[in-house]
């Protein structure tokens, strides 16, 4: 497989024009039926409904007739939603998140739910009930997590737009080995309703595309205000690029073995072509981040999967003689290995007697990490660093847990913070897609998204 798979926007339009958007659609639906990738979970017939409408000129807006793929933890009404788990296998919900409602109203058509990691806990799409996203480039590796199925289903062509959310690196990551572009907005740009939560603080809803122009145009239909999410800053988001000599500050601390610092240090070298100002930045609480980071969301998790027993939610089991066996054996087994683990780890550490030793120190880091961030960004407008500290891991690899979350340490601490990063394709190492994590300031897209088509239209030269 090549990157000539991906198909972006305009080209998208382009064989609409010429083929028409129900056999453009058909094309899609029979390459995703076809694919070894096992990116999706469930795929929309419907969507041939819906391109034929199109056709007949009923389905207008800026996303009219393109093809949008949907994490499996985004709500969508009357299409089943699974978290890529057991527990909720047979979930289908009844309303749409609002990144859906978004979509609709401007004519997408949402052609399947992805394959993810399992209630979006991982970073390689492994722990999936449904099985492993395997890697475009190379079918004996992974696709990246939580988000594997929305990278993978862009980078093979088998989507035009897709959806991913981020709570630790979980749009970047799958970017990063796909070889697209993903961002992670500020917190509260984009509502998280209709988003089904693992840690509250620390997610987000982001797009991904092939390209920044085309990524920009879904972030503009998704941004915005929505009362029904507490978190949400009522904010809307047009893109303006704002070409200039932006001052980047490369961060000391996120780095990455040998073949990602040469890939990283040759767009380095782009970078100063376009006569950037490029300084080095240090941020000594990242030493912690990674460390409060998993403090906190499955401390948070432990809290909101507790939902999950068989009565309100999950599936039914028969009925035993007690309330207690009945919850564990739902518990038991609806959910994986690492899903059970995180919720262990996260009650322990808001247990009494321990809430104050793990979780009340990883927020006062949390507040370290922030002001690191806001130090830096007066100095710098982007801050930049490899997005993953490796190439893509082969499936099985990464057997040890701990050495799956030390994968997160260039991705976590933006969680934290609260602040936007995009990854975006820099080049290819051993014929696999290094990616490069571009940071901004709180609602600074406009800032990474400009500088990001800048560099992006530089290597493409």
């Amino acid at each position: 497989m090549s990157r000539t798979n991906m198909i972006s926007v305009a080209e998208w339009r382009e064989k609409v024009e010429a083929e028409g958007a129900y056999n453009a659609v058909a094309e899609m639906l029979e390459r995703i039926e076809k694919s070894k990738l096992n990116a999706y979970v469930t795929v929309d017939k419907n969507a041939l409904k819906l391109a034929e409408e199109y056709d007949r000129g009923k389905l207008e807006g800026r996303l009219a007739g393109i093809p949008i793929a949907v994490k499996d933890n985004i709500s969508t009404k009357g299409m089943r939603t699974t978290c890529a788990s057991k527990i909720l296998e047979d979930y289908v919900p009844i309303f749409d998140a609002h990144v859906i409602e978004r979509i609709k109203q401007e004519g997408g058509i949402i052609i399947g739910k992805t394959n993810m990691d399992e209630f979006a806990m991982g970073t390689t799409t492994e722990t999936s009930y449904f099985g492993v996203v395997r890697n475009p480039y190379d079918l004996d590796r992974v696709a990246g997590g939580s988000s594997g199925g929305s990278g993978a289903s862009i980078a093979n062509g088998e989507a035009v737009l897709s959806l991913g959310s981020d709570t630790g690196g979980s749009i970047r990551c799958p970017a990063s080995f796909c070889g697209v572009v993903g961002l992670k907005p500020t917190y509260g740009l984009v509502s998280r309703y209709g988003l089904i939560p693992y840690a509250n603080s620390l997610e987000q809803i982001g797009p991904m595309a092939t390209c920044v122009e085309d990524l920009a145009l879904l972030l503009e239909v998704i941004a915005g205000k929505d009362e029904r999410d507490s978190t949400n800053a009522g904010r809307s988001f047009t893109f303006i690029p704002k070409p200039r000599k932006f001052k980047v500050g490369i961060i000391r601390e996120m780095g990455g073995n040998a073949d990602v610092m040469r890939c990283f240090e040759e767009a380095v070298e782009v970078i100063k072509g376009l006569g950037c100002e490029i300084g080095e930045v240090s941020m000594p609480s990242f030493k912690y981040a990674l460390a409060a980071y998993y403090v906190i969301a499955m401390g948070e998790a432990s809290s909101n999967l507790a939902r999950y027993d068989g009565v309100r939610y999950g599936y039914a089991l028969e009925q035993l003689d007690s309330w207690t066996k009945y919850f564990s054996k739902v518990r038991a087994e609806g959910f994986g290995s690492e899903v059970k683990r995180r919720i262990m780890l996260g009650s322990y550490a808001l247990s009494a007697g321990y809430y104050g030793k793990y979780y009340l120190k990883a927020l006062k880091v949390r507040t370290l990490v922030k002001n690191d961030f806001q130090r830096a960004l007066k100095d710098f407008d982007v801050l930049i660093s490899p997005t993953m500290p490796s190439l893509p891991f082969k499936i099985g690899e990464l057997a040890d847990p701990l050495t799956m979350y030390k994968m997160d340490v260039n991705t976590v601490p933006i969680n934290l913070a609260g602040v936007p990063a995009l990854s975006m394709p820099i080049g290819f190492v051993k014929g696999l897609p290094v990616g490069m994590q571009i940071i901004g300031n709180y609602f600074a897209e406009n800032d990474i998204l400009s500088f990001a088509l800048e560099l992006e239209r530089a290597m493409a030269e």
